[in-house]
């Protein structure tokens, strides 16, 4: 069973998700792409995240055919380029992403990151594709803490870059998510770093008490306050079964304190990282 969360809006989501970013780049793969994200589904990790910036639109392709015969069963995020979010250029990416994916709505769509057209006019679209029914809530991805306070509307969820080596946002960013009577839901992406933490000694022997892998451990720490959602990737059946194990795991105040001595939490303001 996966633990779930609640947007500001009410709508119950698992707290562990299905990231996308490169999946569907490799057509030789898409069958097994499309068995592992159906595996997660079927898991619990009903939350599915893509954009039309992945692979030009090949990973919404896939999402949509993986999640044709269980549309009701899932969460689906994805997200309109910057370059793209004028009033009517928002409107009309959703529709192309709509058609991409062959579904008839995106539960929650995000401005992938700051841009060029005022946030003004990105939220009059999604508030209109809300209208429409051709999405159901929207939020914002790579937003810094002015960023965020700066909007004229609170957003449902701001995707970020966190990890034990991307604490920056503990300082400001989070405490402001959580703030208010209409608290915004952090999504964590790449909770895994990519990768690159999977050999550190200090997660090494987190995980050894555990019997578990980095890559659960690293997945565990992101979700451990229960009100963060992580998305990390898996491309094989293994891999995210593997990821929807993590949800199990609780880490011991020993844990943190391991954690936390090898990957100190901020003092100062940082700014936001992206990748």
């Amino acid at each position: 069973m996966i633990p779930t969360t609640a947007l500001a809006d009410g709508t119950s989501v698992p707290v562990l998700g299905q990231g996308t970013w490169h999946i569907g780049d490799d057509p030789a793969r898409r069958a097994e792409e499309i068995a592992a994200i159906r595996t997660g589904i079927e898991a619990g990790m009903t939350l599915i995240d893509t954009a039309e910036m992945y692979g030009s639109g090949r990973s919404e392709s896939l999402v949509g055919e993986a999640i044709a015969p269980l549309r009701d069963d899932v969460f689906l995020v994805d997200k309109v380029l910057p370059m793209n979010a004028s009033k009517q250029g928002t409107i009309e990416a959703c529709r192309r992403s709509l058609d991409i994916l062959g579904t008839d709505r995106i539960d929650l769509y995000l401005l992938h990151w700051p841009g060029p057209h005022p946030e003004e006019e990105t939220i009059e679209a999604f508030e209109e594709l809300v209208d429409r029914g051709l999405i159901g809530a929207w939020g914002v991805s790579n937003f810094d803490v002015d960023e965020v306070a700066g909007l004229p509307a609170r957003p449902q969820v701001n995707q970020i870059l966190y990890n034990p080596s991307r604490r920056g946002p503990e300082f400001d960013l989070l405490p402001r998510h959580r703030e208010s009577d209409l608290p915004i839901t952090t999504m964590a992406y790449s909770p895994i770093e990519q990768g690159r933490l999977l050999d550190h000694p200090v997660l090494t022997e987190v995980a050894r008490r555990h019997e578990a892998s980095v890559a659960q451990i690293l997945i565990a720490w992101a979700i451990r306050s229960g009100d963060v959602i992580a998305i990390p990737k898996a491309a094989t059946t293994g891999h995210v079964r593997a990821n929807a194990e993590a949800a199990r795991l609780r880490l011991s105040a020993a844990d943190l304190a391991d954690i936390d001595a090898a990957f100190p939490a901020p003092t100062a303001p940082q700014p936001l990282e992206i990748l």
